[in-house]
């Protein structure tokens, strides 16, 4: 099995930057690909960015914002987070996909069968 911790999340105001990590334990070899999801009230789940073999993925309406790492050695996926907006608020989830899927699917939630609890992420103007 495979277990993702998320923490880093909080609350900034806009222009600020956070930095989410995800500590990714257990089976980590079935992990084809990891991505960084996002959740508002009211809002289906959303990709955010996907780290698969070291080749990234980002949501088009993050305009470059955000960057997705993968620190191998302490087995943590990173999200590094700037010029945060009002609209980047919500929950933030790491996931792992134990499949492989083609590219063009990776920022669809459903791929993901492994998630962990999330982090609140929270901007005020």
């Amino acid at each position: 099995q495979v277990q993702l911790v998320e923490s880093g999340g909080g609350s900034v105001q806009a222009g600020g930057s956070l930095r989410l990590s995800c500590a990714v334990s257990g089976y980590t070899y079935r992990c084809y690909h990891m991505g960084w999801f996002r959740q508002a009230p009211g809002t289906e789940r959303e990709g955010v960015a996907v780290n698969s073999g070291g080749r990234t993925s980002y949501a088009d309406s993050l305009q470059g914002r955000f960057t997705i790492s993968k620190d191998n050695a302490e087995n943590t996926l990173i999200l590094q987070m700037n010029s945060l907006k009002p609209e980047d608020t919500a929950m933030y989830y790491c996931a792992c996909a134990t499949a492989r899927w083609p590219d063009g699917l990776l920022l669809h939630a459903g791929i993901y069968d492994v998630w962990g609890q999330g982090t609140q992420v929270t901007v005020s103007s």
